[in-house]
């Protein structure tokens, strides 16, 4: 029971909560502190209610679970573990969660967590099955963790960080809607999937891809935060990493959603951590 109670909480989703930690060398370097052990509290309060939303999820969802071929194993859809059992837990993860929150003494990101609390629940209940609404409620999550980034650090996050961030999310998440949709997904099972074709999930990846890359330039351009003449030496490592997601897209037959991508892609672990060094030298932090 202890090991399906772990499966419920998607433990390997946690990779998420990178995007509460995104936005903290940035404001380092407008000037805000750094408080480890507020970050540790707040970062593992996303992971923990994160967890809940799954599970709450996976509640919901037990019956059409059964009838996929990929999550008919989950424990509530293959009846190992029962659903007064998922619930409880699901309900302790919330709670855990919201406590580990206030323990950050930043009143911000306890209501952020509650925000996207809320718009989790929304999702799983409702939004889910409604296309387009579906990709933006999972896009404004990963917004969420980098405006708790920016509170756990008390910093105010600027426009084009946001804009760009977004327009990273919506890639994502349409990524994940066409892995859901060549993954074998029916529309008994997600109903959403029947308002998309492969084709417009294409058209939407290049589209975000774009937007990302764009506004993540322009960012770069006009934030005070970058030594002066080492603005842009992230944006290469950006490119590549949109245009290799793209690239595997289009190979087909591979999972593209974001977790599976970022566990199993030896190419967009090593631009990342690309991208990590050349930031940190572009805001002068060695």
């Amino acid at each position: 029971m202890a090991l399906d109670l772990l499966r419920l909480a998607r433990l390997p989703e946690w990779i998420k909560v990178v995007f509460v930690l995104l936005p903290i060398p940035f404001a380092l370097r407008a000037g805000a502190r750094l408080d480890p052990a507020v970050v540790a509290l707040g970062v593992l309060a996303v992971c923990v209610t994160a967890s809940a939303g799954y599970a709450f999820n996976d509640l919901r969802d037990a019956a059409a679970d059964r009838a996929s071929p990929r999550k008919r194993n989950r424990p509530v859809a293959s009846g190992r573990l029962s659903r007064r059992s998922a619930g409880v837990f699901a309900a302790i993860l919330l709670v855990t969660g919201l406590a580990l929150s206030v323990a950050t003494a930043r009143p911000a990101v306890l209501g952020l967590l509650m925000v996207y609390a809320a718009v989790t629940l929304a999702y799983s209940f409702v939004l889910k099955h409604v296309p387009l609404l579906d990709v933006f409620a999972l896009a404004s999550g990963f917004l969420l963790r980098v405006l708790i980034g920016c509170a756990l650090v008390q910093a105010p996050p600027s426009n084009w960080l946001l804009f760009c961030t977004f327009g990273l999310a919506l890639f994502l998440s349409f990524a994940k809607r066409r892995a859901d949709l060549e993954g074998g997904d029916g529309v008994d099972h997600r109903p959403a999937l029947a308002g998309y074709s492969v084709g417009f999930l294409r058209h939407a990846m290049w589209l975000t891809a774009t937007l990302s890359l764009l506004s993540y330039a322009l960012y770069s351009q006009e934030a005070a935060v970058f030594v002066g003449g080492r603005e842009l030496a992230g944006t290469p490592f950006v490119a590549f990493g949109l245009l290799h997601y793209l690239r595997v897209a289009e190979l087909g037959n591979v999972d593209l959603s974001p977790v599976a991508m970022a566990y199993r892609s030896r190419a967009l672990q090593g631009c990342a951590l690309g991208w990590l060094a050349v930031t940190a030298w572009s805001l002068g932090l060695f």
